[in-house]
């Protein structure tokens, strides 16, 4: 949240304020109506949306992604790209017109508020409203804490669909048999760099990070070795929240959260989340947010919850430009894939992609960073990174008898990404 504060004080000082020309409407959207919404606000900004679909749900409904980008189609060299994904739960309905919502306000806002410009210029970020449509046509306006709709069209909680590993000490992976959504999902993770996501629910207000499960399968707190990260992105979310961070209970719930931030199995412990995959699979982090006490609010509260995650949804998108970025290369100059960028004292390991770009998240402090790859002699820096945005690390590899770094369990993707090597 360090950068958060700089960013905060920098735009106090400019004069700048969030944009003052919210969506137009609050209303639940069908799945023909969401196809519709989209496309027409693709068509209205054509100069930074694309929209685009990853597959199909199990019934045939397409799960629409928009990139927003103001080079649409387009991947720009160390521009780092992020995911939000709302309706992985089909009754879980807040977070689907909230990103709806988002999509409207940046394209009426772009280029005029210096916020949503910088955002836009800056990163490349992709919007999936629903990832489960067929859910979503079964689930009742006004559930509160039910679970018709849940489900995708199979009876399957694609919540814990994910492969992730069973053991969090050795890194064995556990093959699961993947829902379509699953599948496009993970497919989708490996196509694009992501950087940072968010995961959109319902149900309780607090921000969830990982792990979501340990080895004895128990409610006891399990940290990452990024657990400062996921804290601070967490917190990043709930402070900009217009309540999140009092950690106040839901009506009927005795659970309360201290900064409305939980560890995920410290809550309770799921098997197959999306965002262990995510840390575990990619060079993603990814948290879970839970926006709304009820599952699936009547349309009459929907500004309301515009009001009170609209800066959060842009306050979280900025934390993605903080840590370390830079591209890998020979002393040929020519870029190198695949290469481990690795941190002293940190499991976690971020691999380089097809054109030797890498991201890596950091608060800041003063880190020893290596940079290895197969063929090549590892190189060691000292890198100080500090709290007013991202810092430039290039690396320049030799020719040697190294290897990449171990790994944060597991070693291996169940599918390679197609940015990766």
């Amino acid at each position: 949240m360090a950068f958060l504060t700089t960013l905060l004080l920098t735009l106090a000082i400019a004069g700048t304020t969030i944009a003052d020309v919210d969506p137009t409407s609050y209303s639940h959207h069908s799945y023909t109506q969401l196809r519709s919404f989209m496309q027409n606000q693709a068509n209205r900004c054509p100069s930074i949306m694309r929209l685009y679909d990853i597959g199909t749900s199990v019934e045939g409904r397409k799960l629409y992604v928009m990139e927003i980008s103001d080079n649409p189609g387009q991947h720009e060299s160390l521009e780092p790209e992020l995911k939000y994904v709302g309706n992985m739960h089909g009754n879980e309905v807040t977070g689907r017109e909230l990103l709806l919502f988002l999509i409207e306000y940046i394209c009426t806002n772009y280029p005029s508020d210096t916020r949503v410009k910088n955002l836009v210029d800056s990163t490349r970020l992709h919007i999936m409203p629903t990832m489960n449509p067929d859910g979503w046509e079964r689930a009742q306006e006004g559930d509160s804490s039910g679970v018709t709709g849940r489900y995708n069209a199979r009876g399957i909680d694609l919540n814990r669909n994910f492969p992730v590993s069973t053991n969090y000490v050795r890194g064995l992976i556990q093959p699961r048999a993947a829902e379509v959504e699953t599948t496009a999902v993970i497919n989708w993770i490996a196509s694009y760099p992501f950087v940072i996501s968010a995961n959109l629910h319902g149900g309780a207000l607090v921000a969830n990070y990982p792990y979501d499960d340990n080895l004895q399968h128990s409610a006891v707190y399990s940290p990452t070795s990024d657990d400062d990260i996921f804290k601070d992105l967490s917190k990043a979310y709930s402070f900009a929240h217009a309540s999140m961070s009092k950690g106040r209970r839901c009506p009927g719930s005795s659970e309360s959260f201290q900064d409305g931030i939980t560890n995920g199995a410290d809550w309770y412990p799921l098997t197959g989340g999306m965002q262990d995959y995510n840390y575990q699979q990619s060079n993603c982090f990814e948290i879970t947010l839970e926006l709304s006490c009820t599952k699936y609010p009547v349309g009459s509260q929907l500004s309301g919850f515009w009001q009170d995650n609209k800066n959060a949804l842009l306050t979280y998108m900025e934390q993605v430009h903080q840590g370390i970025k830079g591209i890998v290369t020979d002393n040929q100059g020519s870029r190198v894939s695949g290469a481990s960028i690795s941190v002293q004292g940190r499991g976690k390991v971020i691999k380089s992609t097809t054109d030797g770009e890498y991201w890596r998240l950091l608060l800041p402090g003063t880190y020893s960073v290596t940079a290895s790859a197969s063929g090549f002699s590892s190189t060691t820096k000292s890198v100080t990174v500090s709290s007013s945005g991202v810092s430039r690390v290039d690396f320049t590899m030799t020719p040697g008898s190294g290897g990449p770094q171990p790994t944060d369990p597991p070693t291996q993707a169940p599918t390679q990404p197609a940015w990766w090597f």
